[in-house]
């Protein structure tokens, strides 16, 4: 394959009388090409096609490498409306063709484009790229096409023009372009050629992972399942028709409507009943909303993980019972404030009205201002039933019963589960839940934000895992059965530093056929991965080799959990462990902080990073280690105080003396004076009394797992400490 776009690349820039410093646009290109030309290696067959299962129908996107375009610009009165640029491609995620403009020397991305085939670079006179561009009529085009690329979006490098340029990128505003079509040359006949063994694997490690879901209201049309796709539509176009979304009107002078599309999911029933549910959201394009016009205060808080794995950890320990409820259609009971008009959605245009806009009533999906308006118009509703919001999380409500007890609610967007020792008074908050919202009875909780849950009432045990979401991860990059599985996160012999990053164009080339970023950022949700992290900007091999480690650890651990318990010795009581490894980055020589609290037996929050200052000695390492884990001790005690949850002291356990008697002790100060003062802060907290820090010897220290590189028999010890098993 490397030689097949390295031919491509060569041919394209010989054409276009391009030097190598286009290199990088013209392989993307290529890469883009040989995903959307048939292949005799698949059966004459496209790779998108096979990977999707659909076929590639935006061959009238294809233009000529370097051909001549002239894209519109909207200046000053007596400008010229377009200028001359050179073909590039597309960017990934974006609408629209990549230019690189010959006046200003950056990247232009721009939808509204005419484009010269017949006149290429090395056929015009070079002296035109200084010159002023000629004043074209430009027809607007709609240009449609998917990221499904054998080499995944590649870091610029130095010799290209792109590098020097790439903060000056931007995309040119543009009004909405029509449909135009070109043929496609004509595919001769090619001999046989044998797929390589090694073509599966390829394959896998280089597309990105789709599932089976259009992406496109034209591509639910040609669907197979068009038919319960449009059954999911009409759901949706009923309930904004209910709850009177949009009214139909003419588009007053002077303003501007959005666009808007279908966006479509298939959602996965827990593995006891296999349901799918196909689900059409329709969205606003929120991009094209201007900020002070169109929106104002956007933030919207969610229910931080930590929150629901503490609230899990109390179903397990106080034997509650627990339920979720899903809000259908939640972000259009927000009330819409500003003046906003959008377009018709595809498949559902008034006849007779098709030019008429929709004027918006209700905050829909996709606008920048929506969840702020949800969460505001839920927090107003939650107050009325006399709930508390806690001002540890301002998702987390609470209510104290007459019995002493509480029910508990965590929201996330839309998503709740409730909590409570008596389900007369579950059923209750349901009843008045539905009184205002439209709401969906998921009954009692089985998966939430990607976590299945169950539960064993009578042995008092509840766990939580990932499995699915990690099964799938593994399918992506090619994971399977086979392959050799290894025993911990990362092997003593990996190395880690900038020193692994490329130096040669030939390793250069090798990474940028490797999804390295795409694979870390699937990693990031399920577990902590900020060793690989810290190298995505500039990856290697050893860097590649680490994270493919890392896929081999999780295919032997998918059903790996939390086991939250009950717990009669510690009663309800959150204990943390920190540590610390000195100087372990390689390359600026900080050290690593690493802490974790349990509760139930099981972790409910953990952090490993790198600290921000350089420490000295092993004990100020140490000692900034103890100082997170306080300020995150200091969280989660006042968010069990909200919670009506008595811990009249946090333990936190160090197995440093030194680092111990440090923020205990103020003689320790004439050695300490350059420790920034940030950190000293742990000594007035742990004169309040309400968080003891006690010591803990080395060996039954949990949190040494997530500081550096340990040994198998010590990494699985310190799982079985916090109730990491096999479920």
């Amino acid at each position: 394959m490397n030689k097949t776009l390295v031919e491509k690349v060569r041919c394209m820039l010989s054409n276009a009388g391009l030097g190598r410093k286009f290199w990088v646009e013209a392989v993307t290109y290529a890469q883009h090409l040989v995903n959307h030309l048939p292949s005799s290696a698949i059966g004459g067959k496209t790779p998108l096609e096979v990977w999707s299962e659909k076929p590639a129908t935006d061959y009238d996107s294809l233009r000529i490498f370097s051909s001549i375009a002239y894209y519109h610009v909207n200046e000053s009165k007596l400008d010229p409306r377009a200028k001359k640029a050179l073909f590039m491609g597309f960017n990934a995620g974006v609408k629209g063709y990549r230019l690189w403009c010959l006046e200003a020397k950056k990247t232009i991305i721009s939808r509204d484009v005419t484009f010269d085939e017949s006149a290429m670079l090395n056929k015009v006179n070079l002296e035109e790229a200084n010159s002023t561009p000629q004043q074209v009529e430009c027809r607007p085009k709609q240009v449609e096409f998917e990221q499904t690329v054998v080499i995944p979006a590649q870091k610029t490098t130095d010799d290209s023009p792109m590098a020097e340029e790439e903060s000056d990128e931007e995309e040119v505003p543009t009004q909405e372009p029509q449909q135009q079509s070109e043929p496609i040359a004509v595919r001769r006949e090619r001999r046989e050629i044998h797929k390589p063994a090694h073509f599966t694997d390829m394959v896998a490690y280089a597309l990105p992972f789709v599932d089976d879901v259009p992406c496109t209201y034209p591509e639910v049309i040609r669907s197979s399942e068009s038919g319960r796709w449009a059954g999911a539509m009409e759901e949706e176009i009923e309930s904004l028709e209910k709850k009177k979304t949009w009214e139909l009107t003419q588009l007053p002078k002077g303003k501007r409507a959005i666009g808007c599309k279908w966006v479509f999911a298939k959602k996965e029933g827990f593995p006891d009943n296999g349901d799918v549910r196909y689900k059409a959201r329709l969205v606003a394009r929120c991009y094209a909303q201007k900020e002070g016009i169109d929106y104002n205060e956007v933030f919207s808080p969610v229910v931080k993980h930590s929150s629901i794995r503490i609230l899990l950890a109390l179903v397990a320990q106080l034997n509650l019972e627990l339920a979720q409820l899903d809000v259908k259609t939640a972000f259009l009971h927000g009330d819409l404030r500003e003046e906003i008009y959008m377009t018709q959605p595809d498949g559902y245009k008034v006849a007779g009205k098709e030019n008429w806009v929709c004027k918006l009533n209700k905050s829909l999906y996709g606008l920048k201002q929506s969840p702020r308006q949800w969460s505001t118009r839920f927090d107003r509703f939650m107050k009325d039933q006399k709930y508390t919001r806690s001002k540890y999380d301002n998702c987390v409500y609470l209510r104290k019963l007459q019995d002493g007890s509480y029910i508990y609610l965590l929201l996330y967007v839309d998503d709740m589960l409730i909590a409570a020792k008596s389900e007369v008074e579950i059923d209750r908050l349901k009843a008045q839940f539905n009184k205002e919202f439209e709401m969906k009875d998921l009954g009692e909780a089985k998966k939430i934000l990607g976590m299945e849950i169950s539960r064993n009432r009578e042995r008092g045990k509840l766990w939580i895992s990932q499995k699915q979401y990690l099964q799938k991860v593994l399918q992506r990059f090619g994971i399977h059965d086979d392959t050799k599985p290894v025993s911990t996160p990362l092997a003593p012999h990996l190395k880690l530093s900038n020193q692994l990053s490329p130096t040669t164009d030939e390793e250069r080339e090798y990474m940028a056929t490797v999804p390295y970023a795409i694979a870390v950022g699937s990693l990031m949700y399920a577990m902590v991965v900020s060793v690989v992290s810290r190298f995505i900007h500039d990856p290697g091999k050893g860097h590649w080799q680490a994270v493919k480690w890392i896929l081999w650890y999780l295919q032997n651990t998918v059903d790996v959990g939390l086991a939250f318990e009950r717990d009669e010795s510690l009663g309800q009581c959150i204990v943390g462990y920190c540590d610390s490894d000195y100087a372990g980055d390689l390359d600026k020589r900080r050290s690593t902080t690493g802490y974790l609290f349990t509760l139930a037996k099981a972790p409910v929050s953990w952090k490993s990073t790198l600290q921000s200052t350089v420490a000295l000695s092993t004990t100020e390492a140490e000692y900034m280690a103890i100082t997170e884990a306080v300020k995150e001790a200091i969280w989660l005690h006042g968010l069990l105080k909200d919670l009506g949850v008595g811990q009249k002291q946090l333990k936190v356990y160090s197995d440093s003396q030194s680092a111990t008697h440090l923020a205990k002790n103020q003689v320790f100060h004439a050695r300490t004076k350059h420790i920034d003062v940030r950190f000293h802060f742990v000594r007035e907290i742990l004169e309040e009394e309400e968080i003891l820090l006690q010591n803990i010897h080395t060996a039954e220290n949990p949190a040494d797992m997530l500081t550096k590189v340990v040994t198998r028999t010590k990494f699985e010890h310190c799982l079985d400490l916090v109730n990491i098993l096999h479920i």
